[in-house]
């Protein structure tokens, strides 16, 4: 089943004729992108946003992936940031980034001859609370792996097929998306939670969140690493969440002692675990989903 949706994404993408591929390194972007330049050769181009919402290290992998594999990306600056509406964290944020990405890649596409915008949404997406679908259908991006009766499943056993190694890649989400709806993006807390995240892999953790939470202020100062108290922020807690089958390792005293104190280094005044472990859009509790 999952070769014959294969050969529907590779007649859609034939009949697109041309296509810019909005990639993120993800699995599902990953593999369009591979798919998109055997179909298509010099006429498909992946292009991926950098932001600080993206993780520096994911960019490298992206960037990496595409000469090992010799599809061509190229790399441009979003502005999202400079948007009050982005920046407020509203439960719609993903909206407002898709809608920038698009407005970037519209014009791109334009002028460089590209017939159609791709970008990696798939059949296991519907349901999900997925704000971006909207300004996707705002610019007509397509979405060939829905298209393709491709689920998450599918693509994953498909990449491995092919020798990607995001065939096993954990879920990734943008790190904007490890606070919660209502409290301010800005890149320091982005900064923190990437930081955070990188200690928790670096000890061999493979599904990492650290979800950022904003405390109440303390007199209106919060303490840095070196102990003194930083005017005008707030303190902020860090929630954990790892893998079920990762929770027991990170549990352990020692673990979570060295955990602990690397997190307050970076400047978290409270570190927690979540005892539930990872799972997709906990944030999202409450929101409905798209129609």
């Amino acid at each position: 089943m999952p070769d014959a949706k294969l050969q529907n994404l590779r007649a859609l993408l034939r009949d697109c004729g041309s296509c810019l591929v909005a990639y993120s390194g993800g699995v599902d972007s990953v593999f369009l992108a591979v798919v998109a330049h055997e179909v298509l050769g010099a006429k498909a181009l992946a292009v991926i946003a950098d932001s600080p919402s993206l993780p520096r290290s994911e960019l490298r992998e992206a960037l990496e992936l595409g000469a090992a594999f010799h599809f061509p990306v190229r790399v441009v600056r979003t502005r999202e940031f400079e948007n009050a509406q982005y920046l407020a964290n509203p439960a719609n944020r993903c909206y407002f980034c898709k809608h920038e990405l698009f407005s970037e890649l519209e014009p791109l596409a334009r002028a460089e001859g590209f017939a159609v915008i791709a970008y990696g949404e798939n059949a296991s997406d519907a349901g999900d609370f997925r704000p971006g679908v909207q300004a996707a259908r705002e610019f007509a991006v397509r979405a060939p792996l829905k298209e393709a009766g491709l689920t998450k499943a599918d693509i994953r056993a498909l990449s491995a097929q092919l020798g990607l190694p995001t065939a096993d890649k954990p879920q990734l989400a943008c790190l904007s998306s490890r606070i919660p709806h209502g409290e301010a993006v800005t890149p320091a807390k982005l900064g923190m939670i990437e930081r955070a995240e990188a200690v928790l892999r670096g000890m061999g953790f493979r599904e990492v969140r650290v979800r950022h939470h904003q405390m109440k202020a303390e007199g209106g100062r919060m303490k840095d690493e070196s102990g003194k108290r930083e005017a005008g922020s707030a303190p902020a807690l860090a929630r954990i969440e790892v893998g079920a089958e990762e929770l027991p390792r990170l549990r352990t005293e020692v673990v979570l002692a060295e955990v602990a104190a690397a997190l307050r280094g970076i400047g978290y005044a409270q570190v927690t675990v979540d005892l539930q472990g990872y799972r997709r859009g906990s944030l999202n509790a409450g929101v409905r989903s798209n129609p």
